[in-house]
């Protein structure tokens, strides 16, 4: 069985490896190692669990937006009547600007 080399960039053999743990046990001694070993796997384990639900925030944004896109009501069934209050509001301004101009 090897092990995954690929994760330590450069390293390409199990000798770059051995040496690697040798020198960490030297500078850390052996009843430091279960402890920043496990230290290691927390840091790992929160790391994960925030990518995770930063992922599931993004997804759940995603699908709230579509959800609320397709909830929106398309140009069939714009108000009617719009167009009409519309015409009106210009016709009771051009009221409006024909009463404040003088008369000859």
């Amino acid at each position: 069985m090897t092990l995954p080399l690929a994760i330590i960039p450069g390293v390409t053999g199990g000798w770059e490896l051995l040496l690697i743990l040798a020198l960490v046990l030297l500078l850390f001694g052996p009843k430091r190692l279960p402890e920043i070993a496990e230290a290691m796997g927390k840091s790992i384990r929160k790391f994960k669990s925030a990518t995770q639900s930063a992922t599931d925030e993004v997804k759940r944004e995603i699908d709230d937006a579509a959800r609320a896109a397709k909830s929106e009501p398309g140009p069939e069934h714009r108000d009617e009547h719009r167009d009409e209050r519309r015409d009106e509001y210009r016709d009771e301004r051009r009221e409006e600007r024909r009463d404040d101009e003088p008369r000859p």
